[in-house]
């Protein structure tokens, strides 16, 4: 058991650098002004909040995010509710652009490229190991306790991962490990993924969470830019890189989910597509979630503007509406109507006589009078005017918007606009 005096040590020699430069394209016309971290989720958080509070939560305060894509907002988030960390603790969250710091450099090329272009301020940090984060995913998690088994093993690299449903892990990088927990193979977001032995139905996904001393991580990235045979990415080309060289241990998030009810499954959720992050929200207002938000020990930060409390009042006749599990936030006001089973962002606007349900509405929606509403994610700053329907019928609402195949409807200011 580590002492308290050796989990600081880890914790002040340890950099997270978050990969928040993505396009995340399966979101469709979500991503279309934001980088996919920077999208809105649970109401009132952004989704690469989750990651930040991790950090902060774990001890480890310093930080790098790495933005490129659309990156305005994410930007604005980060300055408005990250800047409370204090430099003269030696803690930090820095931002890093693409800036074409190494001669010939190019926007990043890949995730190992991004960090590769930055290497010479890695240096200058000079930390003991490094913890590389995707910015766009869901869960907690101690990362701390992850940094303790890697230097516990003796690998050079260690590699977060999950048990998944076998044909989910077609969107993952799936690994194979021996009784030790080595890795003995790794196959990136493969067709037919491997199951794990004994277990037809289940693979082991990579988490996209690494721990690397970071003299390694440092020669891993030369060697790779070196190559001309690369897409310069930790999951296609640096994870199988160690995993040949026999470096790399697997550690399963089971030990080191942070939970408030010990005995739940454990809750990490990948929200790239539409469907995902539409189910991942809704999640939140069921009665009893498996991500707990209320849970202090563990709380999730974020910005959030200063907003008068949300309302409910009676409809235009007088007559009260009706409200079940529902997340609210701060400035919405909802007027005599039957909503079940959604989230409201901030500054929400429901009229009179509508019915909503598994509906996920960012902020400054204004749903007008008389609208019916299911299955729906609608884009921040959407009005939809009164009588609006949409989830009733299939072909209609994939005439007017973006919808799933499993059904869920996508509704954007562009859309509105066109009908």
């Amino acid at each position: 058991m580590d002492t308290p005096a050796s989990i600081n040590d880890l914790q002040r020699t340890t950099l997270a650098i978050v990969l928040a430069g993505g396009r995340g394209t399966r979101l469709g016309p979500l991503t279309n002004k934001r980088v996919k971290p920077a999208v809105h989720f649970g109401g009132k958080y952004r989704i690469i909040d989750f990651a930040l509070s991790n950090c902060l939560n774990s001890g480890i305060r310093r930080i790098a995010v790495v933005t490129q894509y659309k990156a305005h907002s994410l930007l604005r988030h980060m300055q408005r509710g990250w800047g409370f960390l204090r430099g003269e603790f030696n803690e930090f969250l820095d931002l890093w652009p693409a800036q074409q710091r190494v001669e010939g450099a190019h926007w990043y090329r890949g995730t190992a490229d991004a960090v590769y272009q930055n290497l010479d301020i890695i240096r200058s940090i000079a930390p003991k190991y490094v913890v590389v984060l995707a910015g766009d995913h869901v869960y907690k998690m101690d990362y701390t306790r992850m940094v303790a088994d890697h230097e516990q093993s003796g690998a050079d690299c260690t590699v977060g991962c999950i048990e998944v449903p076998r044909l989910d892990a077609r969107a993952f990088g799936v690994m194979a490990v021996d009784e030790t927990r080595r890795v003995t193979g790794f196959v990136e977001k493969p067709d037919d993924p491997p199951a794990m032995p004994g277990r037809p139905d289940t693979a082991l996904a990579s988490m996209g969470i690494y721990v690397f001393d970071t003299e390694y991580l440092c020669a891993l990235l030369e060697e790779n830019m070196a190559s001309t045979a690369t897409d310069h990415d930790f999951g296609k080309d640096i994870i199988p890189r160690v995993v040949t060289g026999g470096h790399a241990i697997a550690h399963p998030f089971s030990l080191s989910c942070v939970s408030s009810d010990p005995d739940a499954e454990p809750y990490w959720r990948d929200v790239g597509t539409i469907d995902a992050y539409w189910a991942a929200n809704l999640d939140l207002a069921s009665t009893i979630p498996t991500l707990d938000l209320y849970d202090r020990n563990w709380p999730v930060w974020t910005y959030q503007e200063q907003l008068p409390p949300a309302k409910f009042v009676r409809d235009m006749n007088g007559l009260q509406g009706a409200a079940t599990n529902l997340i609210v936030c701060g400035g919405c006001v909802i007027s005599g109507s039957q909503l079940s089973r959604s989230v409201l962002s901030s500054n929400v606007v429901v009229k009179s006589f509508c019915n909503i349900a598994e509906a996920v509405l960012l902020p400054q929606v204004a749903v007008g009078a008389s609208c019916r509403l299911r299955k729906v994610v609608v884009d921040r700053g959407c009005a939809l005017p009164d009588g609006t329907v949409i989830g009733e019928d299939p072909d209609d609402d994939a005439r007017r918007f973006y919808r799933t195949e499993s059904g869920v409807v996508l509704v954007t200011r562009e859309a509105l606009a066109r009908l």
